[in-house]
């Protein structure tokens, strides 16, 4: 078994476990004991075998991917009766410490085929499987580590009992988000696509993109002027009428140069995904710096959709899931081009619909996730909200065209030295 899963199994008994119960955040935490003990009252509940699959290997990049195709890999191969959930486990307060997996309530007539699927997973160095078991009385459950045999039965290396947990302040995701699905150096965020290289061609074409200085130093001779916003509040009509009120220079990020790879970098799990659009922030500064030498700069969206996207995705549930208001996950890249204003045009959830639908135009998986998950837009609104280094004026993008632009036109003439 590699480095990481022997240190794992070392401490498996101090970590903790949440299940996803739904996307409204239910969790099901708990913890483990060696002795028996009374299990979380959600978990005795439970009538089905159950079994959880965790992806714990040493090679970050093997592991997301691996992580990524998960669940497509146990609907084809278990029974139609079991049921996945998302679960995670960390030792708490501990960065970087959690790892991700499915848990299984199995309530097919062919045990036997699930843990045939699941003995086969186990055999793989970068899977950990348990069973859980009912215990005689109902009241407790114990969990069972499979120590990774070729027997098709999976032997037993470790039994613990599951007894409730506290609940912790945040959701588990907070603690593996830091330069893993929020990026705050382009360092970090270069390592992941020379580390995916060799599986990813096209990493190397985005990395020779990538310019050597830091923009961070250089502070523009002219306002740089971000406008942020979800799809259908106005960004576009703004940004096209601050260039012309302005004389500005128009800039988009993701930049044009990035479009070839887009798609191919959107099949990709989160960590690869977001290192790849971290990226994009880092191009588009250096444009923002040579740009803004000459003229005033608009820049349609920057780092704050980046951050927000991201943290709102890593967790599930309502807005109290977020990491805290004032938390460093909200900070600025210190080696990223700060603008001299960030505006967030908001709209009513029903006009910004219509607007979509009037458009008739395609949209990305996470722009349908806005629709269609009323706690996900949330997340990302109260996100972009937290965001400092600058934090965002909020602007509704209600009124007319021409009133929201003159709003804007203000906020620049008191922010910016025009």
């Amino acid at each position: 078994m590699a480095k990481r899963s022997m240190s794992l199994l070392g401490q498996w008994s101090s970590r903790v476990f949440s299940i996803d119960l739904d996307k409204r955040g239910a969790l099901l935490n708990f913890a483990l004991t060696e002795k028996p003990q009374q299990a979380p009252e959600k978990f005795r509940n439970i009538q089905e075998r159950c079994y959880s699959v965790l992806v714990c290997g040493d090679d970050r990049i093997q592991s997301a991917r691996f992580y990524f195709g998960l669940e497509d890999l146990l609907r084809n191969e278990l029974p139609a009766e079991c049921e996945l959930l998302p679960v995670s486990s960390y030792l708490p307060h501990v960065k970087d410490s959690l790892i991700r997996g499915y848990f299984l309530k199995d309530a097919s007539e062919c045990p036997s085929l699930t843990r045939r699927v699941l003995g086969a997973l186990g055999l793989s160095e970068q899977v950990q499987v348990c069973s859980y078991l009912r215990g005689p009385d109902g009241g407790r459950w114990s969990q069972q580590l499979w120590s990774g045999s070729e027997n098709q039965n999976m032997d037993v290396s470790k039994t613990c009992y599951v007894v409730p947990s506290e609940e912790a302040n945040y959701h588990p995701s907070v603690l593996n988000m830091e330069n893993s699905d929020v990026f705050y150096c382009r360092a970090e965020a270069c390592k992941v696509l020379q580390e995916s290289c060799d599986i990813i061609p096209e990493s190397r074409a985005v990395l020779e993109l990538v310019g050597k200085t830091d923009a961070s130093r250089h502070s523009p001779d002219f306002p740089v002027v971000v406008i942020e916003g979800l799809d259908a509040t106005g960004k576009t009509t703004m940004t096209e009428s601050l260039r012309e009120a302005l004389g500005a220079r128009l800039l988009r990020s993701p930049p044009q140069c990035l479009s070839p790879w887009r798609a191919v970098f959107d099949r990709e799990p989160p960590l690869i995904r977001r290192a790849f659009y971290a990226l994009g922030n880092y191009i588009t500064a250096e444009q923002m710096g040579k740009e803004a030498s000459q003229a005033p700069v608009i820049v349609d969206r920057y780092w704050h959709s980046t951050a927000s996207y991201a943290i709102a995705t890593a967790v599930s549930g309502p807005v109290s899931s977020l990491p805290p208001e004032g938390s460093p996950l909200y900070r600025w890249p210190p080696d990223l081009l700060q603008p001299s204003l960030v505006v967030l045009l908001t709209l009513d959830p029903q006009e910004r619909k219509r607007r979509l639908e009037a458009r008739g135009q395609g949209q990305t998986d996470e722009e349908q996730e806005l629709d269609h998950n009323l706690l996900f837009r949330l997340r990302v609104e109260e996100a972009y909200r937290r965001v400092r280094g600058p934090a965002c004026v909020v602007v509704d993008a209600g009124p007319s065209a021409d009133k929201v632009l003159q709003q804007v036109l203000l906020l620049i003439k008191e922010h910016c030295r025009l």
